[in-house]
């Protein structure tokens, strides 16, 4: 499969280094605005994992400096946009317009309506449409989604996640909310995509958090209600910038034993209710490669992405903005209708 990479910041430096891991794919386009990262220098890149970027070989590698002419380019078959997320939607539409299959980075969109309009024009269009929720690849996330098919767990009774990192000084587009959606929208739509993928829509949320981006803050504690007084929780989001760490994690209580994970200190275990704690096995998998190489699969083939289908992402978009809104309304407690 021959892919175009548009946006070439963190997440787009990240896919085009597991992009170029993977046998059966090539790298034929690239595009953004700045003619340092069109000449392969990438070394200024921050983000909230791993170290600086470095520079990448080009050689070879068309380089666009208008996402048009990019799209309209007849040897690219599919595209991977690492955009900011207010331009996911109207560049995903054109992508389907000129034929591309496209992987789009998360968040899917700011809105509802406009994540709708894209799953939409790819079935229109029958192309492949994958928003990079790339928890769901990531092994010790997958190690939990395995315990918890163990017959022996049962039911969820309660589960906390939590993702937090200081706010992204890097790209002066994340603190803006109009593109980015602000910390709880770009950083905990994951924590929002997996508890949706585990356990389902809740009936009710309700959330309460401070938002003062100006300081680089936008945090949230939102609760997530399912029957029988189940209750998911997800915390976190941008601290005060630089020097606060990234940290991800979680705690998942359920009848037949707890199982937790920190990014900071402590793998993926199993602590059962007989009072035995068993690690979770891993494997040695790159969750960015995994994503790409699941993706293009799926266009190799036509096939819907089953493992990480558009509508859940479309959920997690509209599950946000309720934490969002009830967060406004310090914590009401809202209906969740998705």
């Amino acid at each position: 499969m021959r892919v175009a990479v548009a946006g070439l910041g963190f997440m787009g430096s990240t896919h085009i280094r597991a992009l170029q891991s993977i046998p059966d794919a090539k790298l034929v386009a690239v595009c953004s605005r700045d003619e340092k990262k069109l000449a392969g220098d990438l070394s200024a890149i921050q983000g909230n994992l791993g170290g600086p970027g470095e520079r990448l070989d080009f050689s070879g590698v068309s380089k666009y400096r208008d996402i048009r002419q990019m799209l309209d380019d007849p040897h690219v078959d599919a595209v991977d946009l690492c955009l900011p997320t207010h331009m996911h939607a109207p560049v995903a539409i054109q992508a389907f317009e000129a034929g591309k299959h496209v992987l789009v980075e998360k968040p899917m969109s700011l809105d509802a309506a406009s994540a709708r309009l894209m799953i939409a024009e790819a079935k229109k269009h029958q192309r492949v449409l994958m928003v990079a929720q790339v928890l769901r690849f990531f092994p010790m996330y997958q190690a939990l989604q395995g315990v918890l098919r163990r017959g022996s767990m049962g039911t969820m009774r309660s589960a906390i996640f939590q993702r937090r990192c200081a706010a992204p000084a890097w790209s002066a587009w994340l603190a803006d909310p109009e593109q980015s959606g602000g910390g709880v929208f770009d950083l905990l739509i994951h924590d929002v995509d997996m508890c949706l993928h585990l356990f389902g829509a809740p009936e009710a949320i309700s959330a309460t958090g401070y938002e003062a981006l100006v300081s680089g803050i936008d945090v949230i504690t939102a609760s997530l209600h399912y029957p029988d007084e189940r209750t998911a929780i997800i915390t976190g989001g941008w601290h005060h910038p630089k020097s606060y760490p990234f940290s991800m994690g979680y705690t998942v209580v359920a009848d037949g034993g707890t199982v937790e994970y920190s990014s900071l200190n402590s793998p993926p275990a199993l602590y059962s209710a007989n009072g035995e704690r068993e690690a979770l096995p891993m494997e040695e998998t790159d969750g960015y490669r995994a994503e790409i190489e699941y993706f293009l699969d799926c266009c190799r083939h036509r096939a819907t992405p089953e493992l990480c289908k558009p509508e859940d992402s479309a959920d997690a978009v509209r599950l946000t903005l309720a934490m969002l809104e009830t967060r406004r309304r310090n914590g009401e407690k809202i209906p969740c209708d998705l």
